[in-house]
């Protein structure tokens, strides 16, 4: 029971680790790590969706909605390092400007942003704060904490049924098709627990979009690179992240 406890503990480190800038205990790294982990991802999400929720609540008493807006989208770009925006970046220029699955890959692993990758991140930065400073102010933690934690879980049927689109390295590597189904499981019950908890019967729009944006980005990514790479992943994770707060905002 202890060595389980251990483990589990390690793995959630491993998660954050991975998920976000924020100061860990360090450990030793394991590849095989990142594949258990991979189920708490989730958890990952509910974490920082609730830490911007407080960190909204309490500027908007302060601040004007699109001012506070701001500065929580500036938190939660911070708080992750950039780590998803970059993975748009680099998907939206290797897809964007590649016409076969090898110049997109060689595109993807370029570190400079071209302009497809610089007009994605800019609709994405600019699309995120219209949404958040329109959210209805009661359902703001709904919402802000449901997005976060359906836009990690994008990562686990992603990674469980896609294979990796280039050979050697990568964070695609080390996750696609090396999350188990037990993985898979407890990360959509961890999900559903959490969003069905926070919106009640308002829960199945965004879940069923959220599914649907995993699936139709994970068909076009086989169909263009026959698999996934790390960056595909924060494309996804970005799309869903925009997807549940247009749920929020929809009249």
């Amino acid at each position: 029971m202890t060595r389980w406890f251990r483990d589990i503990f390690r793995q959630l480190i491993v998660a954050f680790q991975f998920m976000t800038r924020l100061p860990m205990p360090r450990i030793e790294f394991d590849p095989e790590d990142l594949p258990r982990a991979a189920k708490f991802f989730p958890l990952v999400g509910l974490a920082i969706g609730l830490a911007a929720s407080l960190l909204s609540h309490f500027l908007i008493a302060h601040l004007s909605r699109g001012l506070a807006a701001v500065l929580v989208l500036t938190f939660l770009v911070l708080i992750t390092g950039a780590f998803h925006e970059d993975g748009l970046a680099d998907s939206a220029d290797g897809l964007g400007g590649g016409w076969k699955k090898d110049q997109v890959l060689t595109i993807m692993r370029d570190s400079r942003v071209g302009s497809y990758g610089a007009i994605a991140i800019a609709l994405s930065l600019l699309t995120r704060f219209l949404l958040l400073s329109s959210l209805p102010a009661d359902r703001i933690t709904a919402y802000l904490v449901s997005a976060h934690v359906l836009c990690r879980w994008t990562t686990l049927p992603l990674s469980y049924y896609l294979a990796p689109a280039r050979d050697g390295d990568g964070q695609g590597v080390r996750v696609a098709q090396r999350v188990t189904l037990s993985s898979l499981i407890v990360g959509t019950l961890f999900t559903l627990g959490i969003v069905g908890w926070l919106l009640r019967t308002g829960a199945w729009p965004p879940v069923l979009l959220s599914v649907l944006v995993t699936c139709l980005s994970g068909f076009y990514y086989v169909r263009r690179i026959d698999g996934v790479t790390g960056d595909c992943f924060g494309a996804t994770n970005q799309l869903t992240e925009i997807a549940v707060y247009f749920c929020g905002v929809w009249r």
